[in-house]
């Protein structure tokens, strides 16, 4: 082999790493928003959940909601994790109306495309 064609080598091989890397990242961005989709859609449905046990109507108001799903012996035993580095805003202590989210996160892409029937 002549260096130009070592060369030649290297360069393709570098190449394709490059590739490889660029696809590794925008895995991960994709899984880290749809793990927190899927969170926000949990959380959802422990709310509805909630509200169906205890008979709270979308609107009205509950005593420190978010400690009535989060906790021991609750739906979740602790709060939900953004995987991509983004925070948790909850709803408060209303129960949401229908097709609007409790948990919302704080990165914009990390939104569901439609909470239609939540």
């Amino acid at each position: 082999m002549t260096l130009i064609e070592i060369t030649i080598v290297i360069a393709v091989l570098l190449g394709l790493i490059t590739v490889l890397f660029l696809g590794v990242s925008a895995y991960k961005k994709g899984s880290d928003r749809a793990l927190c989709i899927q969170n926000i859609a949990a959380v959802q449905k422990a709310v509805r959940s909630y509200g169906n046990l205890f008979d709270v109507d979308p609107g009205e108001s509950v005593t420190l909601f978010k400690d009535q799903i989060i906790g021991t012996d609750k739906f979740f035993t602790q709060d939900p994790i953004c995987r991509g580095g983004g925070t948790y805003t909850y709803g408060g202590d209303i129960m949401p109306l229908n097709s609007v989210a409790y948990l919302s996160c704080s990165i914009s892409n990390h939104v569901p495309s439609s909470v239609t029937g939540w």
